[in-house]
């Protein structure tokens, strides 16, 4: 009877990917990138970030030596920014510690910042061939149905359980091209196969040990996280226009949207005390407010009031260490989140439309 890393890996050989950008090469810098990119982000999102990342950093040394802006304005819009900043900051390390090479066991990479246990797991094993077993979000659905757990997988308890399953389970040969397509048979099943919701199990190869499957369960596995009420945060992003030109701060780091270029953030309650209120305040300009843009976090609901403003005060809103004024275009080449690439979007048609920033302000009286 063919073992359960057989069965994967001959589904693989037959039905899995064979042609995403990253496949192909056992080079760990590259698998690398791909890998981090690819937490928590699909991979048709990844792609175009991963190939313009690789022509602009195509080895370690590149990626060491370049700039924390420059790294970030190409992460910009793929989210969770801490990965590109420990992206980064591993290069330095690779570089300065490690000679430039990258480690070729799961233990030592695990030790650079920013990757975990299945990360690092994955890595080794595409590139170096190494028998480790991986742990993301398809495999623990995979693994969930098939043995039938009907517990959050995210509690330690159970997690610690799907990790010992999944090192049982990995193929008795040591071989580099086994271990290669034994891990990329996980994640393919899990991406094209043992989806979240509507799994297509006429095509598993897995169907018939399935617990899951057995018992008409695949809709309820995995159980949902219990779900919590999120809180809320509303702020005001002015969106400062003088000659044609947007003003924009670099957050600090860490924290959200750390190292990233955004607009001059006040507290809703206008009423609080601000340096960017007391500006507006001696200005005395008015404004139009656009509608409120919603952005989730994973732990908070983020409510954005966007507010045009016509600087006219001279002496308002000084460059000062990361500050500038820049035009729109020049703005959408920086490091920034998606929020505000949206909003730059919408500035741009307004500024560029017959209908100019004055004759808004004029309006909103």
């Amino acid at each position: 009877m063919p073992t359960f890393a057989d069965r994967l890996i001959r589904w693989q050989l037959e039905a899995g990917r064979h042609h995403l950008p990253w496949q192909g090469n056992q080079d760990p810098y590259a698998i690398w990138i791909a890998e981090i990119m690819l937490q928590q982000t699909q991979v048709t999102t990844v792609i175009p970030y991963y190939q313009r990342f690789m022509r602009a950093f195509p080895d370690i040394a590149t990626l060491a030596s370049a700039a924390p802006d420059d790294v970030l304005a190409l992460w910009s819009g793929l989210g969770y920014y801490a990965r590109g900043r420990n992206l980064h900051q591993a290069a330095r390390l690779l570089v300065s510690e490690h000679g430039g090479v990258f480690p070729a066991s799961a233990s030592a990479i695990e030790q650079l910042p920013g990757i975990g246990r299945s990360t690092a797991a994955a890595i080794a094993a595409f590139a170096f061939g190494e028998r480790c077993a991986i742990l993301d979000g398809n495999v623990k659905r995979i693994l969930v149905r098939y043995f039938g757990v009907y517990s959050h997988p995210a509690g330690k308890a159970v997690e610690a359980r799907l990790w010992q399953m999944a090192e049982k389970l990995l193929p008795v040969n040591n071989q580099e091209k086994a271990m290669a397509t034994y891990t990329q048979a996980f994640m393919d099943l899990g991406a094209l196969v043992c989806t979240r919701s509507r799994p297509k199990c006429e095509y598993c190869p897995l169907q018939q040990e399935c617990v899951a499957f057995t018992h008409g369960s695949t809709d309820q596995l995995p159980v949902p996280k219990p779900q919590k009420t999120r809180p809320e945060k509303n702020i005001i992003h002015l969106l400062l226009v003088k000659d044609s030109k947007i003003f924009l701060e670099k957050r600090p780091s860490p924290g959200i949207w750390g190292g990233l270029w955004c607009f001059p953030e006040i507290p809703f309650d206008s009423s609080s005390d601000n340096s960017h209120s007391a500006n507006l305040a001696s200005c005395n300009t008015p404004f139009f407010e656009f509608p409120c843009i919603i952005h989730t976090f994973t732990h908070f609901r983020l409510n954005i009031y966007p507010r045009l403003i016509h600087v006219g005060c001279n002496n308002a809103f000084e460059e000062k260490d990361n500050q500038c004024w820049v035009t729109v275009s020049a703005a959408m080449k920086l490091a920034i989140p998606a929020p505000i690439r949206k909003v730059l979007l919408t500035v741009s048609n307004v500024l560029g439309s017959s209908v100019n920033v004055a004759s808004i302000n004029e309006k909103n009286e």
